[in-house]
């Protein structure tokens, strides 16, 4: 029988979703010489190629991609297990790390940490804000355990991504952002394909701009980017400024003199908040815990449950 190394199995996963040996050195925090090693090795025990030259880079062979299928599938369980193990041995104790974007904190984490004091306070959660896009490299790296993230749909009971379990912890309403004298800002009945002429103010990658993109191109029309941003200071210090509008979450809270925030009612969009866990981990105490936790921050918030 060949031998499975859990350790070596992990590094040829992370080389699978980083793409090359030196990224995946960074992201383990190793030198790409040991994670060369280690892989040369995990393939000497399995007794097949795992690695195949690709001109200056290297590509994981149809052996690595059937290796790591199955690999999956032990990873999930050793989570279950761990999960277990921990609820036997520690039952309502130990620590939660939690990361999550940076409007999730006031809104759900910290209400979630104070029910968590009351009700289990053997438990001590960790929080670390991220970028939406970064949350899943964290948990898939093991450095949090729930992440918080954006979509622009609830996730599908089949979920594709077999490393995490995925649930829409809130639909969360956008409202657009307008200057107080755009000619639309007192409109009745505005509608987002009212504002298909604009120019439009979204982050320039992940999740916020496919959501934002999404919202628009659902109303009938693709936004023109004018400006890029990422902090709701200085979307909305932009939009004050007329140099644009923008959709803004219900859940963010901003408000700014100068800025006009109309609920679209026609339209409806939405984003949807998830929380994520490695495969097999929510039956851990902890996790479960803070999860029950999350989802009663949402239901005191009084949201539209995803």
């Amino acid at each position: 029988m060949s031998e499975w190394d859990i350790k070596k199995l992990q590094i040829l996963r992370t080389l699978s979703e980083r793409g090359t040996v030196t990224a995946t050195a960074r992201t383990l925090r190793m030198t790409p010489s040991a994670v060369s090693q280690q892989l040369s090795n995990l393939a000497k025990q399995l007794g097949v190629p795992l690695l195949e030259a690709h001109g200056r880079r290297v590509r994981l062979t149809d052996a690595a991609h059937l290796v790591l299928r199955h690999a999956e599938a032990v990873f999930a369980q050793l989570e279950l297990a761990d999960a277990e193990l921990a609820a036997y041995t520690q039952g309502e104790a130990g620590e939660v790390r939690v990361g999550a974007f940076s409007t999730a904190v006031p809104a759900l984490v910290v209400p979630a940490v104070r029910e968590l004091r009351a009700a289990a306070p053997g438990i001590s959660v960790r929080v670390r804000e991220v970028e939406a896009a970064e949350a899943y490299d964290l948990l898939a790296a093991g450095e949090v355990d729930v992440a918080l993230s954006l979509a622009v749909t609830a996730p599908a009971a089949g979920d594709a991504d077999t490393r995490f379990t995925r649930e829409s912890l809130l639909a969360d309403p956008l409202d657009v952002a307008l200057p107080v004298e755009h000619p639309l800002a007192a409109v009745e009945g505005l509608r987002l394909s009212d504002l298909a002429g604009e120019p439009w103010i979204f982050g320039g990658s992940g999740p916020w701009s496919e959501i934002t993109r999404a919202a628009c191109e659902g109303a009938g029309f693709t936004p023109e980017q004018a400006h890029s941003a990422s902090g709701w200071t200085s979307i909305l210090a932009m939009v004050e400024a007329g140099m644009g509008v923008a959709l803004v979450p219900r859940m963010a809270a901003v408000r700014r003199d100068g800025v006009v925030m109309r609920a679209l009612s026609a339209d409806r969009p939405r984003r949807h908040v998830v929380a994520a866990v490695r495969r097999g981990a929510a039956g851990g105490a902890g996790v479960s815990r803070v999860l029950s936790a999350l989802r009663g921050a949402v239901s005191l918030r009084g949201a539209e449950a995803g």
